[in-house]
C-alpha cells in the first residue's frame, strides 16, 4: 500500500565533494521530437532533468538506493527503492559485441540471442562514477521496469526490454560512458557534452515539505 509521508529531512550534497560531473545529452524517442536531458553526479547523488534548475526532476541517493522522482505541479515525489527482479531464465543468452569505433571510443552491440537490443558507443575512460551512476541508476528501476513488462499485453512484451532495462540494465554503463547509444525500438540518447562544474548541494535536495509517496517496488 502506497503511504504517504511528509519530508522532514532535507538531502545535502556529497560531503567535502568540490565539483560535480555535468553531462549534457539529447534524447529521442521514435517519431517524437528531441528533447535535452541533463544528467549531475556527485560520489553520493545522481540528478537527472530537463536542463532547468526549477522543473521536475529525478533524485537518485546512492547511498541508500532510492530515487525521488519530484513532480512540482502535482506537489508530491514519488520514491522508488531497489527491489528484486526473478531470476533469468536458464537459456537467457545475451551477448556483446565489439563494433569498430573512432579513436577514443569503443564500439558495442547487445544482442539477446540473434536480436540486437542495442548499439552505439561509449567512452571507456569519461567520467567512470558518472558510468557507475548511470548503472545504478538502472538497477534502482529494475524491478519497477520488469512489473511494467509483466503488466504489459503481451504483443508490447519485447525480450529487448528485459535486457535493456532489467537483467542487463548495467552492461552499457560497465563499459564505459554511453555517448551515442540506439535502441531497438528506436530511441536514441547522444552526448553533447561533459564538465565539471562547481557543486551546487541546492540540485540534490527534495524541496523541504514535499509529500513522499512510495511506489511499489
Amino acid at each position: 500500500m502506497k503511504r504517504l509521508l511528509l519530508l522532514t529531512a532535507v538531502f545535502a550534497g556529497a560531503a567535502g565533494a568540490a565539483d560535480m560531473t555535468v553531462l549534457h545529452y539529447v534524447d529521442q524517442d521514435a517519431g517524437d521530437p528531441a528533447y535535452a536531458t541533463r544528467i549531475l553526479v556527485t560520489p553520493s547523488f545522481l540528478r537527472m532533468d530537463g536542463g532547468d534548475d526549477a522543473g521536475d526532476f529525478v533524485l537518485l541517493d546512492r547511498k541508500h538506493r532510492k530515487l525521488y522522482n519530484v513532480m512540482r505541479d502535482s506537489r508530491l515525489a514519488m520514491v522508488f527503492s531497489q527491489g528484486t527482479v526473478p531470476p533469468k531464465p536458464a537459456d537467457w543468452q545475451v551477448r556483446v559485441l565489439a563494433l569498430p569505433a573512432a579513436k577514443g571510443v569503443r564500439g558495442y552491440r547487445l544482442l539477446v540471442g540473434d536480436v540486437a537490443c542495442s548499439e552505439g558507443t561509449v567512452v571507456p575512460r569519461a567520467e567512470p562514477d558518472a558510468a557507475r551512476a548511470m548503472a545504478e541508476l538502472g538497477r534502482v528501476l529494475a524491478a519497477t521496469q520488469y512489473r511494467v513488462w509483466k503488466d504489459s499485453p503481451r504483443e508490447l512484451q519485447h525480450d529487448c526490454d528485459l535486457a535493456n532495462q532489467v537483467w542487463n540494465v548495467d552492461a552499457v554503463p560497465k563499459l564505459g560512458l554511453p555517448n551515442a547509444v540506439r535502441e531497438f525500438n528506436g530511441k536514441t540518447r547522444t552526448l553533447e557534452s561533459r564538465a565539471r562544474q562547481p557543486l551546487r548541494p541546492e540540485l540534490f535536495r527534495v524541496p523541504a515539505g514535499l509529500p513522499l509517496i512510495d511506489a511499489p517496488s
